[in-house]
């Protein structure tokens, strides 16, 4: 696939000034649970291999290898990738980074899980760059393995939407503001973030918005055998009661 100009979610800056608002001890202290639902859901054992697509600061990769598996993390941002590597420092734990696009991540071997999750889908300028990151994913999980899949898809964005709202999260104050392009086709978020010295930072994107049955149908095309729809880890129904979006694929 041609490379593209750069997108905002490839500014190393960007990550640094909202990492902490985007990243608070709530968000982390969620992630060992949601990992022994992901063992669960993909019949993991211990040593198996997993792949952590847009690792992040390696909220889940920790997780994931604290269980016993053998995981390796891939994002494009390397001060994400230093901050999970100083955490699995800490833990005591092994893990394996790769500094990858995904666009462009051809994987050196094949993985019994993959994981995308944390709403990291659907922010590319096009849907074949979005199509492009689950056909490569797709080629790193082995015949018979799994890709779990967790984000906000057309329904839920309904479901839970709002117009913004004002907190204070790790020192900061932040403002944001949601709406919604065309016809539910993607949702904009407006994030000001502002410092205990005054000093404001201001970020604006865009989440392409997929309904779940269409995420399902491009899986599929990308190479799975079977995608199972639910409405959060623990097997619940996608229906108006539905947390988030879990996609579950068996190739």
């Amino acid at each position: 696939m041609k490379k593209t100009e750069k997108q905002w979610f490839e500014n190393e800056e960007f990550w640094m000034r909202f990492a902490p608002v985007m990243f608070d001890g709530s968000r982390w202290a969620e992630a060992p649970v949601v990992a022994e639902h992901i063992v669960k859901i993909a019949r993991l054992e211990k040593g198996n291999t997993v792949l952590d697509a847009g690792c992040g600061p390696g909220r889940i990769t920790i997780s994931l290898a604290a269980l016993g598996m053998d995981v390796t993390g891939v994002d494009i941002i390397q001060s994400e990738l230093n901050a999970a590597q100083e955490s699995a420092d800490d833990e005591g734990l092994h893990i394996t980074l790769v500094k990858k696009d995904l666009r462009y991540f051809k994987p050196q071997h094949r993985f019994d899980c993959a994981v995308n999750l944390f709403t990291w889908f659907g922010y590319c300028s096009t849907i074949k760059e979005d199509f492009s990151i689950l056909k490569n994913i797709a080629r790193a999980v082995k015949k018979g393995g799994t890709f779990i899949l967790e984000t906000t898809c057309r329904e839920t964005a309904i479901l839970y939407f709002t117009e913004g709202e004002e907190f204070e999260r790790n020192g900061l104050n932040v403002k944001t503001h949601f709406s919604v392009e065309g016809a539910w086709e993607g949702l904009c978020s407006n994030w000001t973030v502002t410092d205990e010295k005054g000093n404001s930072y201001t970020h604006e994107f865009v989440q392409r918005l997929y309904s779940a049955t269409e995420l399902r149908t491009m899986m599929l095309k990308a190479g799975f055998k079977t995608v199972e729809i639910c409405g959060d880890f623990d097997d619940a129904p996608y229906n108006q009661h539905a947390r988030t979006a879990v996609l579950i694929a068996r190739k």
